[in-house]
């Protein structure tokens, strides 16, 4: 009896150690593959995803190890990815919209200095260089060049332009023909007509170390040029030494006295919060941000309105018990929400065409008028509101359907009996109830609405463009398709920056919304409990 209650107790005991082991390689995987990401990230430059991807490694590595954080296996994937696809994101947005990042600012102030001293020139008046070539079997070449003095280089790929008697190699027998060596290390002096088989090769050849660069210009003669841009760390310039011209890093670029820039791109810098100010402090753009920020909130909340009008209305009238065929009618009101928006937005701009359009042939025919429904800023706006109309009151529609179906009928017969008319019904009591139920919802619409990039695109794409605007801002745009233009609209503007700034605009505004639907939410429960 002892002997088979230990058999079971014992299996029972390795069974914490397998699950060890099963732990310590899974987490052995996550962490080799961590690493491997880490290091391309370093690589790359991205070294504030790096950090952030090992800290997370890291944790994940503590609650699977420590059993007293064993509840927090259960929520670690969720808050993974709430860190990859919410925090580093709006992270990282928030040190975009502190920097001057554009489509002219684009890379490090590294990478700027690095590819301005590639530049080479060749100094007026240098002598021309005589030149021979040496290859090597597997087809690398090297230039041995002598100067009208009778000074002689060495072109290594490797190593740069170098004096010959500071050259480190092995020279075989001197050639009494040029009285030159007939092999460098593993490298076979090319004859005339060897030189001429590969000149597409050797003037293709480019040789350069930190002073000089090397090229073949012709058969008999190649050209030695000097370094053209010196940056010094001490005073943050750039010296041009063909020109003598000295660049400044002056607003993410190396800017002369004159207000000229170096032949380069700029780069990145940390600006602070001068794009935050750019909207308040710049004329050009204030004008432009602060018309298409009223625009955005008078779009959602008319496109709430109208929405929830047209859908409350259809609603009451198909919960009358009267009406016939309302399964009919039902049906046919929510066509429009079983049609993809992209779609119908299209549909849409097809019937308000101006010249093919039916809608406006309806008009032109019978009314005699022919609007502009896309050249026009305010035809334009009106547009945007009837498609939004279409698409958005089927929603309306089976949210207020549900929301009558749960108001008591009592309170109508009884209302009906103090002799209340239809009006002070719907006014006292279908719609405060209504209102009880669907304000989370109208607020959620709102704030739908407030980043309605969609529609907006589809419809008008923003247009028509704004009269004197400096910045792209389109009379339709909103804030979040504004802010698409100022990052990717090509030729009209790409400056990522400021649209991260605005980005963060909008994501204080829609957060605050958020709050207040919480706040809401919870009064109408206390006032409903």
């Amino acid at each position: 009896m002892t002997g088979q209650q230990e058999a079971p107790r014992q299996r029972g005991a390795s069974s914490p150690i397998l699950s060890l082991i099963w732990r310590l390689i899974a987490l052995a995987f996550i962490d080799a593959v961590a690493l491997l990401l880490a290091y391309a990230f370093f690589g790359g430059g991205l070294g504030l995803a790096a950090i952030i991807l090992l800290a997370i490694t890291a944790a994940i590595n503590v609650i699977f190890l420590v059993d007293r954080l064993y509840p927090l296996r259960w929520i670690s994937p969720g808050l993974l990815l709430l860190v990859l696809m919410v925090v580093y994101p709006f992270v990282y947005t928030v040190y975009v919209a502190t920097t001057n990042f554009s489509s002219t600012n684009v890379l490090a102030k590294e990478q700027v200095v690095e590819r301005l001293e590639q530049q080479f020139y060749t100094p007026e008046g240098s002598e021309s260089l005589s030149w021979r070539a040496y290859r090597s079997p597997d087809g690398d070449f090297l230039i041995l060049l002598a100067d009208p003095s009778g000074r002689q280089l060495v072109g290594d790929p490797a190593q740069g332009v170098i004096p010959l008697d500071e050259y480190q190699a092995t020279f075989g027998p001197i050639d009494p023909a040029d009285n030159l060596p007939t092999s460098i290390d593993d490298h076979v002096k090319l004859s005339r007509g060897e030189s001429v088989r590969y000149l597409t090769a050797l003037s293709q050849l480019v040789i350069t170390d930190a002073e000089a660069q090397l090229r073949i210009v012709s058969l008999d003669r190649a050209e030695l040029g000097r370094q053209r841009f010196v940056y010094d760390p001490a005073t943050d310039s750039m010296t041009d030494q063909q020109t003598g011209t000295v660049y400044r890093a002056e607003g993410g670029f190396f800017v002369a006295a004159d207000g000229t820039r170096a032949p380069a791109p700029g780069f990145v810098q940390v600006i602070g919060l001068d794009n935050f100010f750019r909207v308040v402090t710049d004329r050009r753009i204030s004008g432009a941000f602060f018309g298409v920020f009223t625009w955005t909130f008078t779009f959602a909340l008319l496109s709430v309105l109208t929405t929830f009008a047209l859908g409350l209305a259809l609603a009451l009238v198909f919960n009358d018990q009267r009406l016939p065929l309302k399964g009919l009618f039902r049906t046919l009101a929510i066509i429009p929400y079983t049609v993809p928006g992209f779609i119908s937005a299209l549909v849409w701009v097809g019937l308000l065409n101006p010249n093919f359009g039916p809608i406006n042939g309806f008009l032109r025919d019978f009314v005699g008028v022919n609007p502009q429904w896309f050249s026009d800023g305010t035809l334009a706006k009106i547009a945007i509101l009837l498609v939004n109309t279409w698409l958005g009151y089927p929603y309306m529609l089976i949210v207020a359907l549900g929301a009558l179906q749960s108001i008591p009928g009592d309170l109508y017969e009884a209302a009906e009996i103090d002799g209340a008319s239809p009006w002070q019904r719907f006014s006292t009591i279908t719609l405060p109830l209504l209102l009880v139920a669907l304000a989370p919802l109208l607020i959620g619409s709102f704030a739908f609405n407030f980043n309605n990039f969609t529609l907006i695109d589809l419809v008008t794409e923003g247009g028509p463009p704004t009269p004197g605007a400096v910045t792209p801002a389109g009379q339709t745009d909103i804030l979040i398709s504004y802010s698409f233009r100022l990052a990717f609209s090509g030729g009209r503007g790409q400056d990522y920056a400021f649209a991260a700034a605005i980005s963060i605009f909008i994501f204080a505004i829609v957060a605050a919304i958020t709050i207040f639907n919480f706040r809401l939410s919870r009064r109408l429960e206390n006032l409903t409990g």
